[in-house]
Formats: structure tokens, C-alpha cells, sequence
């Protein structure tokens, strides 16, 4: 529903390894406006957000891991515009028809980092979104983002509104910004953050699929080959970069993620 921006390509020397950070191309299904919906056994995931959920192909990113990690066929698809959050989305409509017109198994909720003012935001309509996703028989997620990098201070403070909005809801937390700090503890290096310093890097992207991936399934990262899929292909990370990722994301997971209880 919107034209996907494209990060430039980054390079990045990791444990004596070359990652080279290459562009995607395509567009993901959220960009479709007549999208066909999800149907039979699929496991089905909505993606609302802004730029942070569209930049890169999330959804298409978490689209390979998921399928790799399970059997089950898996349609994702986005509504997600710049300088969106959950309010603009409300009010623009687009993504509460997608959720109405039912079908979904997850729906995955991104404001944007809500450390400071937009936490009450964040709160309020993760609340209001969850009853319409509730009415069609799915499963809330908050997409727990990253602050921007020059305000690096706020990490804490953007975990703990995620955390709250999750618990609020009863629904997924997604600790995708708590996955950077976890490869960040291994390899300070880590390109995660784009060269503006607040969208992601197709790296920072993948890491988030990692953690969404892992979360949804409870599979096991370590059987993934140590490649990132695109829709036109794999870039090659190498073992020792992509064991490093593996076990960040299982480190987010399991010291800040949720899942539902009911």
C-alpha cells in the first residue's frame, strides 16, 4: 500500500568475515492494495507499521524464516506507511478493514520507538487494536523497535513500553531491539542501525525476523542455513556471523519475549 524505500548497500567486517548488505528487490504483499487475504491452513500474519516494518521486506524476510522453519504454508502481508503510527492508522482505516476482513492468526502491531511521549499511544491503541483482532479470532504482537541511535539512552525505556503493551493485551512481544543489544553484547560492531541511525540495516531487519520467527515457532534457529533470503535470492552471511545471530535472537526471546497466555 505504499512504495518501499531501499537502503543503500553496507559493508561490515565481522569475526574476520565480509557481510556485504545488498539491496532487496520487490515488493511485499502489504504493498498490494487487493492482496488476495490468507485462506485454508495457512498461518496467517498481518503486519501494521511505518517505515520500521517495511524497510527492508520484513515481511518478506520473516516470510522465508517461517517457512523454513515449519511445515505449515504461511501468507504474511503489511499495511504500513511512512511516518505511520497506530493512531494515523486507525484513523486512515486501511488496516483495521485487513484486520476485519478476518483470516489472520497473528496481527503485528509497530508505533515506533514510544520511549518517552509516544508510550501513551502505544498503550492506548495496542488496547483498541486488540479488540478488533480479538473479534476475528487472532492473536496481537508488539513489534518491540529501537530508539533512534542518537538517543541510544532510551533502549530501556522502548523495551518497557513494548513489554507493558504486550502484557496489556495479552499477546505476542516481539524483542526485536533487545535482539540488536543481544549481538551488540557478542560483536559491538554490529551494522544494525542503517547510516541514518534510526531505520534498520538489512541486518538489523534480519534480526528481527529472527526474533518474530523464533517466537512464532519455538523452532530452532540453528537449522537455518547461514544465508538471508530475499525474494530474488540469498546473501551469504557465513556460520560463525550467523550462529552469532541465532543466539542473540534466542537471548531476546527468552529473557524479554511473550507469548500469549489464553
Amino acid at each position: 500500500m505504499n512504495a518501499h524505500s531501499r537502503n543503500p548497500i553496507l559493508a561490515a567486517m565481522s569475526h574476520s568475515l565480509v557481510l556485504v548488505l545488498a539491496l532487496f528487490a520487490g515488493a511485499c504483499a502489504g504493498s498490494d492494495p487487493v492482496a488476495p487475504g490468507p485462506e485454508g491452513e495457512q498461518l496467517a500474519v498481518l503486519m501494521i507499521g511505518n517505515s520500521l516494518t517495511y524497510e527492508n521486506e520484513l515481511p518478506d524476510l520473516l516470510f522465508y524464516l517461517l517457512d523454513d522453519l515449519q511445515e505449515q504454508d504461511v501468507y504474511i502481508e503489511s499495511v504500513a506507511f511512512p511516518n505511520f503510527g497506530l493512531p494515523d492508522h486507525w484513523e486512515q482505516g486501511a488496516a483495521v478493514d485487513r484486520i476485519q476482513r478476518g483470516g489472520w492468526d497473528i496481527v503485528v502491531l509497530q508505533q515506533g520507538p514510544s520511549a518517552t511521549e509516544g508510550r501513551p499511544y502505544l498503550l492506548e491503541y495496542s488496547e483498541i487494536f486488540a479488540e478488533e483482532i480479538r473479534a476475528v479470532g487472532a492473536d496481537p504482537a508488539l513489534f518491540m523497535v529501537w530508539p533512534a541511535k542518537s538517543r541510544f539512552f532510551d533502549f530501556d525505556g522502548v523495551s518497557d513500553s513494548y513489554a507493558t503493551a504486550a502484557e496489556l493485551v495479552d499477546g505476542y512481544l516481539f524483542p526485536a531491539g533487545e535482539g540488536w543489544r543481544a549481538g551488540w553484547t557478542r560483536d559491538p560492531e554490529l551494522p544494525f542501525y542503517d547510516l541514518d541511525g534510526f531505520h534498520p540495516s538489512i541486518l538489523g531487519s534480519y534480526m528481527a525476523a529472527l526474533v518474530m520467527a523464533q517466537q512464532i515457532t519455538g523452532g530452532d534457529l540453528t537449522t537455518l542455513d547461514p544465508v538471508i533470503k530475499s525474494p530474488v535470492g540469498t546473501l551469504q552471511l557465513g556460520q560463525e556471523l550467523a550462529d552469532l545471530l541465532h543466539a542473540s535472537a534466542h537471548e531476546a526471546n527468552a529473557l524479554f519475549g511473550r507469548r500469549p497466555t489464553s
